[in-house]
Formats: C-alpha cells, sequence, structure tokens
C-alpha cells in the first residue's frame, strides 16, 4: 500500500515536471529499487566518476548497513537523506555544498568532486562537507 502510494506521488511528480518542462534538479541521482520504497539499487557505475564530469558526492556502502544524513548547507538545510543506507547501495548528488553525516564512518566510501575521501575508523560517527564548486 505504501509502495503504491510512493509510486503515485513520484509519477504524479514526474508528470507535472514533463508537463512543465522544467528537469528535475533536486535529490540523489540514484536507480530506485522497486521493493526497496525508494532506496537507491547498488550501481557500479555510478560510482565511477572522471575529474571533467565529477559530480559532488558520491557515498557508497561497502560496509555494514549505516545511518547517514546528506542536508543541503545554506540557511534553509534541506534533508536529502535521512535513513539506514544497506551494504553495496550507492547514491549521488548533483548539487552542493551539503553536509554528510553517517553514524559508522568506515563503513562508507565517499568521493567529493571525484577525489575518495579518507577511510574514517570504523564504528564511529563520521562527517564530510562538500563545497560549492566555485
Amino acid at each position: 500500500m505504501v509502495a503504491a502510494l510512493a509510486l503515485l506521488v513520484v509519477g504524479g511528480m514526474a508528470l507535472v515536471n514533463a508537463i512543465s518542462g522544467e528537469p528535475e534538479k533536486k535529490g540523489p541521482a540514484t536507480l530506485a529499487s522497486p521493493s526497496g520504497g525508494g532506496r537507491a539499487s547498488p550501481s557500479e557505475s555510478s560510482a565511477k566518476t572522471s575529474p571533467s564530469v565529477a559530480v559532488p558526492l558520491v557515498i557508497r556502502v561497502t560496509g555494514q548497513p549505516t545511518t547517514v544524513v546528506v542536508r543541503v548547507a545554506d540557511a534553509g538545510g534541506k534533508v536529502l537523506t535521512n535513513g539506514t543506507l544497506n551494504t553495496g547501495e550507492t547514491l549521488q548528488y548533483k548539487e552542493s555544498p551539503l553536509q554528510v553525516a553517517a553514524g559508522n564512518g568506515g563503513s562508507l566510501k565517499v568521493v567529493i568532486y571525484g577525489e575518495v575521501q579518507p577511510q574514517k575508523p570504523a564504528g564511529l560517527r563520521a562527517q564530510w562537507f562538500v563545497k560549492a564548486k566555485s
């Protein structure tokens, strides 16, 4: 029931965007999993970036599932992701600046503008900041 409602909402938003001609600009670029209630599907290709087309942020869960919060780092502080990501899931964000926090930083591979970030200690909370590209 919840999945059907989520599909209706997403479909309605896509229809409005298609009619208005405005592309969707916000949120993570991921492949939606029909059985996952809008969760990201694991995608090896989304984690691969080249410096010339590097997206601001790619997060891949390489260890145990962990809670991840991604929010726009501005006065509004819009939350883009807030939940538990499972092993193998990848999220990609095309906007910046961003603030990222994870309950277990050692479970994540974080790539900012095509640069893999140093691994964080396992089991400890970790944070990253993605600056606006100038």
